[in-house]
């Protein structure tokens, strides 16, 4: 089965290349006049760049002829298939209303399982699909949440997760292939996350986070009912499922024991040996099989990259992978055959594009081509990973866009971009809207605050309960590192981002409010009484680690009061854009009704916009447009328009 990744961040916005030295920030010198670039050539519009194609997934058919993926070709996501000779896709979902997310195909037929939610509300439904258009939900019920988990061994039944029983807990059901008769394995009375089933169907893998930085592996044999916890230790260590190999004889997983990044282990299930399998200089995202065990499949979070390894299990050394462009390998699944491997492969200037490699003939086929064909790739700009120190000392890394017509002599506006999370990571690879601002003559520096996941756990756990304080200052000081930058206008800089990273945009102008000229606020959290009170229910599992991380609501209440936004709402004196999907169920609309109906008593102008049919996210294209082309408009008439500079 494919890896299932933990949400231990669980506030973490949407959003899944040749390596870079980790040197200090390249700086032109202060005298420099460079003459303004003949780039861009043009500027584009919101459409153009939402009109390039999103993407995601990848499923062998039968006959490994055609892979299914996901794309938003139509401007909502749905199912499609595309021939692995090239060609034009096929879409087979036509939803106008609710993005449609391609699982998997049947192993021995033409029927594929999709999932579906209702206006973003992440409520997401497994159907079935047949060959003639029909679908079928196999989750059927009112405020559920379903997810596929993957096929048995024999392909004669599918495994599917969901909390119809009890909103807060997912249990695990084994689905007939061909009846969709369905038994219960597994009732999860203790709140886990169930992580991964073995092929055999004998044995379950589970996590249990009890904060972001301390976690266990627990295993459940089916036969026996026996519940063993694997992973006894002192201390804060990080242990999370990966992967069961497809022989059943071995639960793969990783862990920071010992080590400040996260390496592959290996636990024996008939001796419960364990030994370290991989490491790597950075953190180990996951570790995964194709389906007969001939490859092994490794990604690693290289400095904001995806590096990919592939082991051939039987040769027992790396696969090489094809040459392609400049950009990142990401997503890899194996054909069943394991003589093809899907991809997606992206870069900077280059959205992620489907292709197939075939291991006999090391023929690599591109299946798709994501930009939009309006857009000249050299009209937009590389991404640079950067580095400053912060206030403490601490270095900071950071993904840093800058226009190709910004220049010395021409200082343009810039904008600090901060995640999603708390715990999210800005990386490199093909960003629309940072692409779209560069475009439009706006630096884009999207910081890795402290508190930010890929840069070892001391890194990760620097924001504990910090919130507010410590990771605000470092974007502050990402203020400072813009300014003395000779192409950025130091009195033009402003601050966005979504989920925790609108969070920290409204608490820079709370908190700080000299700091910035303005702030982009996308479905941030205001209040984190109300939102750590009001979490769904389906994040059970995590609510004890939330809490460590964030702040106990019931206990802390003077501490959420004082970080929350909206209790400091008169201090506000800046312009604010505020973004809401009215379904959002992580960050409710009241979150930002309230902080926009407060900031609106300072005098200070204020633009919101909800979107009824959104939920925590976009997911419709048409949304994008309004959303980003509103955050153009914002940014040019009060951050671009108060005007350059002047240059000495």
């Amino acid at each position: 089965m494919q890896p299932r990744s933990t949400l231990l961040r669980v506030l973490a916005a949407a959003a899944l290349v040749p390596t870079l030295a980790l040197a200090a920030p390249k700086k032109a010198p202060a005298t420099a006049r460079a003459p303004a670039s003949t780039r861009p050539s043009k500027q584009y519009s919101i459409e153009q760049f939402m009109a390039t194609t999103k993407l995601g997934g990848a499923s062998f058919s039968p006959d490994e002829k055609r892979v299914l993926f996901t794309s938003n070709e139509s401007g909502i996501f749905n199912a499609y298939t595309v021939p692995l000779t090239g060609g034009k896709a096929k879409a087979l979902t036509q939803s106008k209303t609710d993005s449609t997310y391609s699982e998997s195909f049947f192993p021995k037929d033409e029927r594929i399982l999709i999932s579906r939610d209702q206006g973003g509300n992440e409520q997401s439904h497994l159907y079935v699909r047949t060959p003639d258009g029909k679908e079928r939900d196999l989750t059927p019920g009112e405020k559920l949440k379903a997810r596929f988990m993957g096929w048995n061994q024999d392909d004669s039944a599918f495994y599917v997760l969901t909390n119809e029983r009890d909103a807060r807990f997912f249990d695990l059901y084994r689905y007939d292939a061909k009846t969709y008769a369905r038994t219960l394995v597994y009732q999860n009375e203790q709140g886990f996350n169930i992580s991964d089933v073995s092929l055999d169907g004998k044995w379950l893998a589970f996590n249990k986070p009890r904060t972001n930085q301390d976690t266990d592996i627990h295993l459940y044999n089916v036969e026996t009912k026996e519940l063993k916890h694997i992973t006894p230790h002192q201390g804060d260590v990080y242990f999370t499922v990966s992967s069961f190999d497809p022989a059943s004889t071995a639960l793969y997983f990783l862990t920071n024991q010992d080590s400040e990044f996260k390496h592959v282990a290996r636990y024996e299930l008939a001796t419960g040996k364990t030994e370290v399998v991989e490491r790597a200089d950075w953190d180990v995202m996951y570790t995964s099989f194709s389906r007969k065990g001939g490859y092994r499949v490794t990604a690693i979070n290289e400095d904001g990259r995806t590096v990919i390894r592939v082991h051939d299990v039987k040769a027992g050394k790396p696969l090489a992978l094809p040459k392609l462009p400049e950009g990142d390998i990401t997503s890899v699944t194996i054909s069943d055959s394991e003589k093809r491997m899907a991809f997606y492969h992206n870069g900077d200037r280059s959205p992620s594009n489907l292709h197939v490699y075939d291991f006999g003939t090391k023929k690599v086929t591109r299946l798709t081509d994501a930009l939009n064909r309006d857009i000249d790739a050299k009209d937009l700009v590389d991404a640079e990973v950067v580095r400053f120190k912060s206030f403490d000392g601490m270095e900071i890394p950071n993904i840093l866009y800058k226009p190709h017509q910004a220049t010395a002599t021409a200082k343009a506006p810039a904008i600090v971009w901060v995640h999603g999370g708390p715990g999210g990571q800005t990386r490199k690879g093909y960003a629309a809207i940072q692409q779209y601002l560069a475009n439009h003559g706006y630096v884009v520096l999207g910081i890795n605050n402290r508190g930010s996941s890929g840069y070892g756990k001391s890194f990760y756990g620097a924001d504990d309960q910090k919130h507010g304080r410590e990771p605000l200052l470092d974007c502050l000081e990402a203020k400072k590192y813009l300014a003395s930058l000779p192409y950025v206008d130091a009195e033009r800089i402003g601050i966005a981002g979504g989920s925790y990273g609108g969070y920290m945009t409204l608490a820079a102008l709370a908190f700080h409010p000299d700091a910035f000229k303005v702030g982009v606020d996308i479905f941030g959290v205001s209040n984190w009484l109300r939102t750590l009170q009001n979490i769904p229910p389906w994040w059970e599992s995590q609510r004890e680690a939330l809490y460590k991380e964030m702040g106990d609501p019931a206990k802390q209440e003077q501490m959420l009061r004082e970080i929350s936004p909206l209790f400091h709402a008169e201090k506000i004196s800046k312009p604010l854009l505020v973004l809401q999907g009215a379904n959002d169920p992580r960050v409710i609309q009241p979150e930002s009704d309230e902080i926009v109906q407060a900031v609106k008593k300072n005098g200070v102008p204020v633009e919101y916009v909800i979107f009824p049919d959104e939920g925590h996210g976009f997911s419709k294209r048409k949304n994008e447009v309004e959303a980003y082309s509103r955050m153009l408009g914002f940014l040019d008439k009060h951050l671009k328009g108060a005007g350059p500079a002047p240059v000495n």
